[in-house]
C-alpha cells in the first residue's frame, strides 16, 4: 500500500476517540497496511489509525528486534494491567522533535479483533506494552504528554512549536 502522512498536533483528530470496527474487510486490511508500512518509514514500534487521520479504532504494535511481527488490532481494550510500572522515553510522529519519559504499566493483558475478525486476548511485556497502550490511547482521544503534569506537559508542547 502506501505511507500515510501523519496528521499533525493539535488536529482534532487526534482528540477524539475512534470509532469500533464490526467487521474485518479489505479496507480494514489496506488500513493495516498503511499503518505497517507508515510505522517502518518512520521507524517505529506502532501506530493508531487516527494518527494518519482513519477515524477507526485499529491499530498496529511491532517492538520486535528483527521486525515483521506486526500484531494487527481492531478495537483493542486493556482487560488487566501490572502493577509494576516501567520507563520509557515516548514520542510521536504527530508532535515531531520531542519526546518524554512516561510510567506505564511494564505488562498489560488486551482483547482485540485479529485479522481473521477472531476476538483475541494476548499479554504484552515491556515494550510491547508500552506501545499497545499508547496505541490504545491514541485510538481514545489520548497523547502521552497527556501522562504528564501540567507544567512538564506545557513546556514540551513550547519545545515542539520551535522544533
Amino acid at each position: 500500500m502506501s505511507v500515510r502522512k501523519c496528521i499533525p498536533w493539535p488536529d482534532r483528530r487526534l482528540r477524539s476517540a475512534a470509532k469500533p470496527v464490526s467487521e474485518i474487510t479489505d479496507d480494514v486490511r489496506a488500513v493495516w497496511t498503511d499503518l505497517i508500512d507508515t510505522m517502518e518509514a518512520m521507524p517505529g514500534v506502532g501506530m493508531g489509525a487516527n494518527q494518519i487521520g482513519v477515524m477507526q479504532r485499529l491499530a498496529v504494535v511491532d517492538a520486535s528486534k528483527e521486525r515483521g511481527k506486526v500484531t494487527r488490532m481492531a478495537n483493542p481494550e486493556i482487560l488487566h494491567a501490572s502493577v509494576e510500572l516501567r520507563e520509557h522515553d515516548e514520542a510521536s510522529p504527530n508532535l515531531p522533535g520531542v519526546s518524554a519519559i512516561i510510567k506505564r504499566p511494564r505488562a498489560v493483558t488486551v482483547q482485540f479483533m485479529n485479522e481473521h475478525g477472531e476476538i483475541e486476548q494476548q499479554d504484552f511485556i515491556g515494550l510491547w506494552a508500552t506501545s499497545v497502550q499508547h496505541q490504545i490511547d491514541h485510538l481514545n482521544g489520548t497523547l502521552y504528554f497527556d501522562h504528564l503534569s501540567r507544567v512538564k506537559r506545557e513546556m514540551l508542547i513550547k519545545k515542539a512549536r520551535k522544533v
